[in-house]
Parts: structure tokens; C-alpha cells; sequence
């Protein structure tokens, strides 16, 4: 029997390949599944704040990956300021204001890929209004919650007028999917209806997978008698790495030989470093720069445990990070020092070992008991990642979830 081709789905993403996040993955799986998949997102410029080589205003808006048609409308680049980042987030919303206006695609779907920011949300929107279809928007950053906590903005007025943006986008959606559990909640007490949410938590892509430390050869880890914990991914001020320094000189002085390595790039990087120094723990981090996704399983491969960090807030309390999946995949024992959520499913994959956001001392004593566990026990703990991961993140069984609602409209 001939399969039956599938529809349009439109993608809002600001940010899309070669930048590193999930909705790359999600829209090649999408393009197998049969779907023509079409792109809007912005000029590459995360996390460096600058465009990336090869693209600009008049270079690459237009092209094709992995079967993905990329249209690239024209936006400011994020900077190192606050007032660069605003001006982001603006240019975005104005070139999908007029790229809505003009343009000629005729679409089935509209699934917004949700990061921070939720005003690019809106071309999305705009869009699917125009045309009469589906509007589907997945939540992996709450907002205002987020502007208010991680961007240290208070003043009401401000915080109020991004609230009625929000509203606006959730009342026209026709499916709100969320990262994390804790968001159902939260979304619902702005009066959004409970049979219009569902929890759709992220995947990991296939190459997050267990690699075998005898076949790697990775001269940026250094293998001796430390015990190597790896963190990787933006270093940015909401990861809270801040108490690694003071986590390391506990440590130090309690003569536990650790090393933090440090895979990675972002605005908090160089503060990171200058803090380090200050305690005297340097000999305790490895600097590694930012790496392919696809490298990561090996880093990890050759490190003893990983670590997942995230700042002490409210929002972040009721956040699954991205790269939670990642590393339960991997089947590496998982190092937390974040609140809420994430501590909820490590302990329930029995995969690792927790402490509150911005607890050094507990961090320090939690790779001390790392540190003099059994090679057995950690090898019990990455088998009960991987296990945990199979059973509730498999690719297949969310994305058949995602067809379900495709074939409904």
C-alpha cells in the first residue's frame, strides 16, 4: 500500500541549525515521517552573540537541511548587553510581522518551538490566524516568570504587558505541549484549560547514546587518579555554576582529587574563570571550548559522572533541562545541584545524587560520596539512567504521540 504523503507544518524557531537545540532533530524526524517541513527562524548568532561565520543579512537566508526548507529572516544580533538582547528579541517579531504580510507559503500546521524568547511566538500566530489552521505552541520557557527571575526585571508595568502577550498567544493556540510537569500548572492558573495542555517532555538525539571509554582517545580530558565530572553546554548565569569554585576549594581542602570539565561557551564564562582563580582551585577545572553535539557521548564517556546545574529560582524549581534526557541517555551517573523537577527524576531513575541550587557545601559533600563509591554502584546508577530513558523519553513513542494530533486537524 502507497503511503500516503503527509502535510505542511510550518516551524517558528528563532533560533534552528547550526544552532544547537532540539527542534533541529524534531524537524528531520518530522521530514522522515513523510511531512514537508518549512523553517522561519532568525540569523545563527546563539550563544556567541554574533552571527556566525558564513551567515549574515545577505548571506544563507535561504536554505535547505536534511530535507528542511530554512528561511531566515533578518534579526539583530543578541550582543553581550541587555539592551542588544531586547533588540533581539524586537527584530525578530518585526521581520515576522512583515515576512507574515508577504509571504506566499501555504501551510497545514503551525508548531512554535518555544525557548526563550515567547514574543517570537507571535509571527506564528499572525500566521496561523491568516490561514485558518492549527496552531500548536510547545512551552519550554515560562513567561513572564522567566523575564521577571532570570532577566532581574520588576518593574510591573513591563511584566504585566508581557503577561497580556502571553495570554494573547496562549488563547490562540489550539494545543499548549510542555517540557515539564510543573508548567501544566502554572499555565492553567492563567486560565488556560487543562484539556488544552500536555506534558510532551524532550527526547535526546540518537547519537546520545553510551560509547564505550576503551575506544575513545580524547586528549582534552586528561585521564589520571581525579575523579572527572563533566559539565557541558552553555555557561551562562542561569546554569548557577557560580558555587563550583567554592564546591572545588571544599574539596581542595579536604585533599579530594576532582576535576570540573568545562565544556562549553557563554556570556558567564570569563566570570566563571576569574572565579576560579580567585579560590586558587585552577589545577581543579579543565576549560574545554564549545564541541559538536555529536562529540559529547565521548566526554562523557571518558568522565566519571555529569553535572547538571541550573540558578536558584522559582521558575527554574518547575524546569526540566534539555539536557537531563542527554545525559540519562548517555547512561552517565547524573551530579544535581538544581531544585524541583530535575531532583524528582533523578531520584525516581535512581541515576545520581541531588542538592539544592546554590548548596556548595552539600554539592562538595554529594562528590565526596561520588568520589569513594564502588565502580559496581556507579555502573548500577548509569544502568538505571539508560533504563530510566528508554521508558519514558523514547523518540518514537513521542513523536506517534505528535502525529496523533497532526491527523486530528
Amino acid at each position: 500500500m502507497e503511503r500516503k504523503l503527509k502535510k505542511h507544518i510550518l516551524v517558528i524557531a528563532q533560533y534552528f541549525y547550526p544552532e544547537q537545540f532540539r527542534i533541529n532533530n524534531i524537524c528531520i524526524e518530522w521530514v522522515k515521517r513523510g511531512y514537508k517541513v518549512t523553517v522561519i527562524t532568525g540569523i545563527p548568532n546563539y550563544p556567541q552573540g554574533k552571527y556566525y561565520d558564513g551567515h549574515g543579512l545577505f548571506k544563507k537566508r535561504k536554505e535547505t537541511y536534511n530535507g528542511i526548507e530554512i528561511i531566515r529572516i533578518p534579526l539583530i544580533p543578541r550582543g553581550n548587553n541587555s539592551i542588544m538582547l531586547a533588540l533581539n528579541y524586537l527584530s525578530f517579531v518585526v521581520s515576522g510581522f512583515f515576512w507574515n504580510l508577504f509571504t506566499r507559503i501555504k501551510a497545514d500546521y503551525v508548531f512554535i518551538y518555544e525557548v526563550s524568547p515567547m514574543t517570537q511566538a507571535l509571527p506564528g500566530v499572525w500566521y496561523a490566524q491568516k490561514r485558518r489552521i492549527p496552531c500548536y505552541l510547545y512551552v519550554t520557557d515560562l513567561w513572564p516568570e522567566n523575564v521577571e527571575i532570570v532577566a532581574g526585571i520588576k518593574n510591573k508595568h513591563i511584566l504585566n504587558a508581557i503577561g497580556v502577550m502571553v495570554d494573547y498567544i496562549y488563547s490562540r493556540c489550539d494545543r499548549i505541549f510542555t517540557s515539564s510537569r510543573s508548567f501544566i500548572d502554572v499555565i492553567n492558573q492563567r486560565g488556560v484549560n487543562l484539556s488544552k495542555l500536555e506534558f510532551w517532555p524532550q527526547y535526546a538525539e540518537d547519537f546520545y547514546t553510551p560509547v564505550d571509554k576503551e575506544t575513545v582517545i580524547l586528549p582534552e580530558i586528561p585521564q589520571d587518579d581525579s575523579f572527572n565530572i563533566i559539565f557541558a553546554g552553555n555557561i551562562g548565569v542561569a546554569q548557577g555554576l557560580n558555587i563550583l569554585p567554592e564546591a572545588a576549594h571544599i574539596l581542595k581542602q579536604n585533599s579530594k582529587k576532582v576535576r570540573f570539565n568545562i565544556v562549553g561557551d557563554g556570556r558567564y564564562k570569563n566570570e566563571l574563570i576569574n572565579l576560579v582563580k580567585k579560590y586558587d582551585v585552577s589545577e581543579m577545572f579543565n576549560f574545554v571550548d564549545k564541541q559538536p553535539a555529536t562529540r559529547i557521548p565521548e566526554f562523557m564517556a571518558v568522565c566519571d559522572a555529569t553535572l547538571i546545574s541550573l540558578s536558584k529560582s522559582k521558575v527554574f524549581s518547575i524546569t526540566l533541562p534539555a539536557k537531563t534526557q542527554s545525559c540519562l541517555a548517555c547512561g552517565i551517573p547524573v551530579l544535581v545541584s538544581a531544585d524541583g523537577e530535575i531532583q524528582q527524576v533523578i531520584n525516581e531513575a535512581n541515576a545520581g545524587i541531588c542538592s539544592d541550587a546554590g548548596d556548595a557545601k552539600t554539592l562538595a559533600d554529594n562528590i565526596q560520596e561520588f568520589v569513594v563509591m564502588s565502580s559496581d554502584d556507579l555502573q548500577s546508577m548509569s544502568d538505571s539512567a539508560l533504563d530510566y530513558y528508554k521508558r519514558n523519553f523514547d523518540k518514537n513513542k513521542l513523536l506517534e504521540r505528535m502525529d496523533e494530533w497532526f491527523s486530528i486537524n
